[in-house]
């Protein structure tokens, strides 16, 4: 039940932060006397009064309950302390109580939310608590919150294939590393967000020579930064067609990765190598299906929902690659038959897939102008890299239909 005074003192908050006149308040549907009462904690509110005043606001009832001036670092308390998912998400209801508040503790609750819903593949609500981060640390003014912010914001922009934007926070980020003679590590990050989208963006020269000034950055260090760079590394040197040198790169990086570095990062090289040895031409096939076997225990373990599509996306890849192309056409079903959490590449990459497989089942018309409409698309999001590759397979799609039947041995 809700009690004055503190229901009051909440409406009166909630009020004035909108910028709202009492009058503009209640409309026709109270008087302002009455509200003023009830701001005051002179009257008790009832259930329709609250109800009423909650619509006009756009809040929810709970939203009136006043938050004790340490709940929200009690509640960060309890959440880091849980290290569970549902206990960080408990924050969520406390941070939206708490108001302004402590924002050193705002940018903290903010973190591990972001953080979560990242690993939940939740990127819309990840979207969300980043750019409330950008905004917390440009106030707050350490260099070091704002490089992270900027950073954790332009890698989920990628993944949702906005990379206009993401390269805007990616040179923030790496700009303000610079600048403020960050730590290697939080410069190092910056690198890694800034190579990615330039290969996103087809801007192949620029991410080439950051992703070598990221490597000798990290060459000396210890811990997963020198592999997550060599991997970064890998991945432009695939994008500019040196897919050997891109294969030795995965492959030192696989041999220096030990699961006691950890297991997740393990997990996602075996899913990042097995994603580039199907992209060879030919596709290594063999190879792929190694790490994707080494993969599924381990999901089990500590795998998210995410994990798992990524890995049943690469399976119908492989598939597909084998000639098993009902199994492709099974595994592609299921994935749309759950919530879609994968990356904007690797939807994009499964629509191909789909398409390939109507061109195999003859229906190459529908295949072709799916994947026109595709590459369009994407290359307007400066998707450019990605359009190439859809661009490749309907070429690949239209010479196959052309080419004359084999004729019958006489």
């Amino acid at each position: 039940m809700l009690e004055q005074p503190s229901f009051g003192r909440r409406l009166r908050q909630l009020r004035t932060e909108r910028g709202l006149s009492q009058a503009a308040l209640v409309g026709d549907g109270m008087s302002t006397g009455y509200l003023s009462r009830l701001e005051s904690g002179a009257r008790q509110p009832t259930e329709r009064a609250v109800a009423f005043l909650a619509e006009r606001l756009g809040v929810q009832p709970a939203d009136f309950t006043e938050p004790k001036a340490d709940s929200l670092a009690q509640a960060l308390t309890v959440a880091t302390s849980a290290e569970t998912d549902d206990a960080i998400l408990e924050l969520a209801c406390t941070l939206r109580l708490a108001g302004e508040g402590d924002r050193a503790l705002r940018w903290q609750a903010l973190w591990l939310l972001s953080r979560t819903k990242h690993k939940q593949g939740e990127r819309a609500a990840e979207l969300g608590h980043l750019e409330e981060l950008v905004e917390l640390g440009d106030e707050l003014g350490l260099p070091e919150l704002r490089t992270r912010a900027c950073t954790k914001l332009a890698q989920c922009l990628r993944s949702m294939g906005e990379i206009a934007r993401a390269a805007e926070a990616a040179e923030a980020a790496y700009r303000i590393a610079r600048d403020s003679e960050s730590s290697v590590r939080d410069t190092a990050g910056a690198l890694l967000a800034l190579v990615s989208v330039e290969a996103e963006a087809g801007r192949l020269a620029e991410a080439r020579a950051h992703a070598d000034e990221l490597c000798d950055l990290t060459h000396d260090l210890s811990g997963t930064l020198p592999i997550e760079a060599m991997w970064t590394a890998s991945t432009v040197r695939f994008r500019q067609g040196d897919h050997a040198m891109a294969r030795v790169l995965l492959e030192r990086a696989l041999e220096r990765m030990s699961s006691h570095d950890g297991l997740l990062l393990w997990m996602r090289l075996r899913l990042a190598a097995s994603s580039l040895y199907l992209q060879l031409t030919p596709p290594a096939t063999e190879a792929a299906r190694e790490r994707l076997e080494e993969v599924e225990p381990v999901l089990g373990l500590i795998g998210t929902a995410l994990h798992c599509q990524e890995l049943t996306t690469l399976q119908a890849h492989l598939a597909f690659h084998e000639g098993r192309f009902d199994d492709a056409r099974g595994l592609h079903d299921a994935l749309h038959r759950a919530k879609l959490r994968l990356t904007f590449r690797d939807r994009v990459r499964l629509d191909v897939l789909y398409n390939r497989l109507l061109a195999h089942e003859g229906r190459v018309d529908e295949a072709a102008e799916n994947l026109r409409a595709l590459g369009d698309r994407t290359h307007k999001g400066s998707n450019v890299d990605l359009a190439a590759e859809i661009w490749r397979v309907l070429a690949e799609i239209l010479s196959a239909d052309r080419l004359p039947a084999p004729r019958s041995a006489t």
